[in-house]
C-alpha cells in the first residue's frame, strides 16, 4: 500500500512540473522595481522552487544587450521563485531561464500516463505501434523558458533575440506591436534549427496573472471549473487548477478546450496563433525523443513562452481608399440643403410675380 501511495504522488509530481516565467506586469514603466514569478507546476499554480544550482542560463535582454543575472535577485515565497529586479529603458523586453539536465526512472505504466497527461502523444502513439508500452524508462529531461515584457512606450527589436537554449520559441512579430484580430505566427527551433511535425498547446488569459501585494506575489487566475474531455478513447475528468490538454489520444490536433489549443509547426517550425483576445498568452511544448545513450531509454527538452497582448482597435492593412469611408467625395449635403432652399426662393418669387 505505501508504495502504491508513493507511486501516485510521484505520478502527480511528475506530471504537474511544467515551467513558466510570468512577470508581476507585462507592461512596466522605466527604471522601477519589479517581479518575474517562475512557477514550475502549470501556469496557474507552481508546485516547488527551483534550487539556484539548477538554473543553467539566467538572463535579461533589452536595448541590444545581453545580461547574466546570479543568485543574488532570486528568492523564494512559497512555491514560486522569485526574480528581483530594476527594468531598464524603454523597450521591449526578454527574460529566459535555462535548467540543467536531470535524470527520472519510471515505470512503463507511469510513462504511459505521463504521455498521455502531458500530451506527448507522437511518442505514446510510436510505444502502442511498436508494441513497447509495457517497457520502463528513463528519461533525461531539461527546461527551457522565455517571457517577453514592454517597458515603457518605444518598441526595440529585442523580441525576437535568440538565447540559444537546446529548445526555444521565437515569435515573428513584436507581440507589443499587435493587437486582437491579428495573427502571430511563432517559430519553434532545436538547437537553433526549426523543428518541424511538433506538437505545441497554446493558452490565453482574459488578464495578468501575478500581481503584488505587500511585496509579495500572487496568483490571478480564476477557476474555470471542472470539465471533461476525451483522451485515448475514455473521458478524463479536470477539476479547477489543472492543466488541460486539447486532444484526443489519437494524435488528432487543432480543436480547442477551455482555451487550450493544440497545434503543430509546419515544416518551417511555425505555428499560427489567432489572437483573438488581449491579455496573457503562452506557449509550451515536450520535445521527446529516444536516446542512445547507455542507461537512457529517452531524452526530453521542455519550452515555454509567456508574453501579453494589449487593449487595441483592429486596423485594415489592404488598400487605404477601400477600408475608410471619405466624405469629400460628390456634393456635400448641406451644400445641398442651400441649394434646394435657394430654388424654393426662386420659385416661390417666380410663380408670385405671374399672380400680379
Amino acid at each position: 500500500m505505501t508504495r502504491k501511495i508513493l507511486l501516485a504522488l510521484a505520478f502527480v509530481l511528475l506530471c504537474s512540473h511544467d515551467m513558466y516565467l510570468k512577470p508581476v506586469s507585462y507592461f512596466l514603466e522605466p527604471g522601477t522595481e519589479s517581479r518575474i514569478a517562475l512557477f514550475n507546476g502549470t501556469f496557474e499554480k507552481s508546485e516547488n522552487v527551483i534550487a539556484r544550482s539548477r538554473m543553467q542560463d539566467v538572463s535579461l535582454v533589452g536595448n541590444g544587450r545581453r545580461t547574466a543575472l546570479d543568485s543574488t535577485q532570486w528568492r523564494e515565497q512559497d512555491s514560486v521563485t522569485i526574480l528581483n529586479f530594476t527594468s531598464g529603458e524603454p523597450g521591449t523586453w526578454v527574460a529566459g531561464v535555462s535548467t540543467l539536465p536531470r535524470n527520472i526512472e519510471m515505470a512503463a505504466e507511469d510513462f504511459n500516463a505521463y504521455l498521455e497527461h502531458d500530451g506527448i502523444l507522437d511518442m505514446l502513439k510510436e510505444r502502442r505501434n511498436a508494441g513497447t508500452l509495457g517497457e520502463d524508462a528513463v528519461e533525461r529531461y531539461s527546461k527551457h523558458v522565455k517571457t517577453i515584457f514592454q517597458v515603457g512606450e518605444a518598441l526595440s527589436a529585442d523580441w525576437n533575440h535568440e538565447l540559444g537554449y537546446p529548445l526555444e520559441f521565437i515569435p515573428m512579430e513584436n507581440p507589443y506591436d499587435i493587437h486582437p484580430g491579428h495573427r502571430l505566427q511563432v517559430r519553434l527551433l532545436r538547437d537553433g534549427s526549426p523543428l518541424a511535425d511538433q506538437l505545441v498547446y497554446v493558452g490565453a488569459r482574459a488578464a495578468s496573472h501575478t500581481h503584488e501585494d505587500g511585496g509579495e506575489v500572487h496568483s490571478d487566475e480564476a477557476d474555470t471549473g471542472a470539465h471533461t474531455h476525451e483522451a485515448g478513447g475514455e473521458e478524463h475528468t479536470h477539476g479547477p487548477g489543472e492543466e488541460v490538454h486539447s486532444h484526443s489520444g489519437d494524435g488528432s490536433e487543432g480543436h480547442q478546450h477551455d482555451g487550450i489549443r493544440s497545434l503543430r509547426t509546419d515544416s518551417e517550425g511555425l505555428v499560427t496563433l489567432d489572437i483573438d483576445a488581449a491579455g496573457v498568452w503562452y506557449l509550451r511544448t515536450i520535445h521527446l525523443v529516444d536516446s542512445p545513450e547507455e542507461g537512457l531509454t529517452h531524452e526530453s527538452n521542455w519550452a515555454t513562452l509567456t508574453f501579453a497582448i494589449g487593449e487595441g482597435h483592429s486596423h485594415s492593412h489592404g488598400d487605404a481608399d477601400s477600408a475608410h469611408t471619405h466624405e469629400d467625395e460628390g456634393i456635400p449635403a448641406y451644400l445641398l440643403w442651400i441649394g434646394s432652399l435657394l430654388i424654393l426662393g426662386i420659385l416661390f418669387f417666380f410663380f408670385n410675380r405671374r399672380k400680379r
